[in-house]
């Protein structure tokens, strides 16, 4: 994202955007009112910032064990660089991950997973392998142990001059 893109009302909004999404008939017009901007306005701003890249989704950040998910793991790949798409699509299609990831290192594809319990966490991993084919000796599994929530908030006026 390069910041050339962004306007003070677009810094505004994208800030009103991480602090809850109003449950209304129309939520726009209720984030438009919270940073002084029309409805209309808000929603163009937010295609824009959608069809740009810059916002990737607006949808609701769930605690898994609340939701009947007990039992999650980090996994780390070793792949081949032209296979990782196609060991990203099979991950993807799995319905207890919710992202992926490359990083630059012998384990180089990530991913998280959620399941109900641990045999079940099991079975959706096991299947992720077998779909892939991936060796077992080219997978990190690191299960949860210990959750340290924390919430995530980018600040687009640092000094606290815009919001």
């Amino acid at each position: 994202m390069a910041d050339r893109h962004l306007d003070t009302p677009d810094r505004r909004l994208l800030e009103a955007l991480q602090d809850g999404f109003p449950l209304a008939s129309r939520p726009w017009h209720y984030i438009g009112a919270r940073i002084g901007m029309p409805e209309d306005e808000v929603l163009r701003r937010v295609r824009r910032l959608t069809d740009e890249g810059i916002v990737l989704t607006i949808s609701p950040v769930l605690e898994s064990a609340r939701v009947g998910l007990a039992a999650s793991t980090l996994i780390g790949m070793r792949v081949a660089p032209d296979l990782v798409d196609g060991y990203a699509s099979v991950i993807n299609r799995e319905p207890g991950v919710s992202h992926n990831y490359i990083r630059n290192h012998d384990y180089n594809l990530w991913f998280t997973l959620a399941a109900g319990d641990a045999a079940a966490l099991h079975r959706a991993a096991d299947g992720i392998v077998a779909r892939t084919g991936v060796s077992p000796s080219d997978l990190l599994d690191l299960p949860t142990v210990r959750r340290f929530k924390i919430g995530v908030r980018f600040r687009f006026f640092p000094d606290g001059d815009g919001a």
